[in-house]
């Protein structure tokens, strides 16, 4: 008789939490001096997804465990040197072939993520990058950074969904899918906040464009984003506006000729007294060359753990609606909701459920599921 799906969620997602208590430890946030620090997330994750509609692919639960150390100096008050690395066991059900959606449910990185890096040969080492920040008064700074960096660290930010290791889990609800933000690659970045006004800036150098054969090629990225930052005297908010684009190495629908990738994206936060956040973010993206998805919308509510005397605690739900572009997808609809539990200031345990559904446009089966997932995370 087969066990049900909610006691194979448990018993196997025991592992990953208990390989992250192993981990962890009771702290280890270490501050070697006033300049030299390390840190990190590790994560273990495990999701069950239960699939409807979905020939030649089985419901099945997968889990993976995810490392990320990373190592701060900074020599004076206006400069800082980083690096952060990564290793992973296991795909999770990201695992190549093994899923029949456009989107992954989880949004991080996994073991095959972490290697062969953009096709540059270099595993592991994920970020490493110089920061000046000039300081011209109270709330007036311009931060200069260059190196290895991560797109997603300066643009399309959102207080309640960009971070899949503390909130969301679905790649739809962490960063806008259709705006195609690069990670872990050459590049520079520019912070300007004046005020409650901010300018942030990031140009890099891919080392492929991820298509196959003859097709695949480095291409260049460009991104500006513009945000505002309110108070309505409820809590802080936020609005930003992000514009991005490529160079023109991307495929056509007809293979025929390149084309560059562009897209819009508006982000809004805003906290609504000591319980209560919401959240939009919408994009458009243009469909010159072959892409999957034309336009997202997605929203959500943040609940404070506030409301039953836990601060730390919170319950995320969201939800997005992508309309697709001009391949096989014709829309896709996500639902999750989460439950974070903090058992203290570094770890923290989440209870997730998905809902995912594809259609396609060619009359084929539209697969369906429910995602059920667990995810302990310790952050030092």
């Amino acid at each position: 008789m087969k066990m049900s799906i909610m006691k194979k969620l448990c018993l196997n997602g025991l592992s990953a939490i208990c390989g992250v208590l192993f981990l962890t430890g009771p702290s280890v946030a270490y501050e070697i001096n006033h300049k030299l620090s390390i840190g990190g997330v590790v994560a273990g994750i495990y999701q069950y997804d239960s699939l409807s509609d979905s020939p030649g692919f089985d419901s099945t639960g997968r889990g993976l465990l995810a490392i990320q150390p990373e190592v701060s100096f900074t020599p004076t008050g206006s400069d800082e040197l980083f690096a952060k690395f990564g290793f992973g066991a296991g795909n999770g059900l990201m695992e190549e072939g093994k899923s029949p959606f456009k989107l992954a449910p989880w949004g991080g990185d996994t073991q095959d993520g972490v290697k062969d890096i953009n096709g540059r040969g270099r595993d592991y080492l994920l970020t490493a990058w110089y920061k000046h920040t000039f300081t011209f008064g109270d709330d007036h700074t311009l931060g200069l950074t260059g190196g290895i960096i991560d797109a997603t660290d300066y643009l399309d930010e959102n207080a309640f969904a960009n971070d899949e290791y503390t909130q969301f889990m679905n790649c739809a609800l962490v960063n806008g899918p259709h705006c195609f933000l690069p990670s872990y690659d050459l590049g520079g970045a520019v912070e300007w906040e004046i005020g409650s006004f901010s300018i942030k800036g990031a140009a890099m150098a891919l080392g492929t464009n991820a298509e196959q054969g003859e097709f695949e090629e480095p291409y260049n990225f460009y991104g500006l984003q513009f945000g505002y930052r309110l108070d309505f005297g409820l809590g802080e908010g936020n609005c930003r506006l992000l514009l991005d684009t490529t160079s023109d190495d991307f495929s056509n629908v007809a293979g025929t000729k390149k084309e560059r990738l562009s897209s819009v994206s508006i982000s809004f936060d805003q906290q609504l007294g000591d319980v209560l956040g919401l959240w939009l973010r919408f994009g458009w993206q243009d469909d010159e060359a072959a892409i999957d998805y034309k336009d997202s919308y997605t929203a959500g509510v943040n609940i404070s753990g506030s409301l039953w005397g836990r601060d730390c605690d919170n319950i995320g739900i969201g939800y997005a609606h992508l309309r697709g572009g001009n391949l096989d997808v014709d829309k896709t609809d996500v639902f999750e909701i989460y439950g974070r539990f903090a058992m203290n200031d570094i770890f923290a345990i989440t209870g997730d459920s998905q809902y995912m559904k594809d259609f396609y446009k060619n009359g084929s089966d539209d697969p369906s599921a429910w995602i059920f997932g667990l995810r302990a995370t310790a952050e030092f």
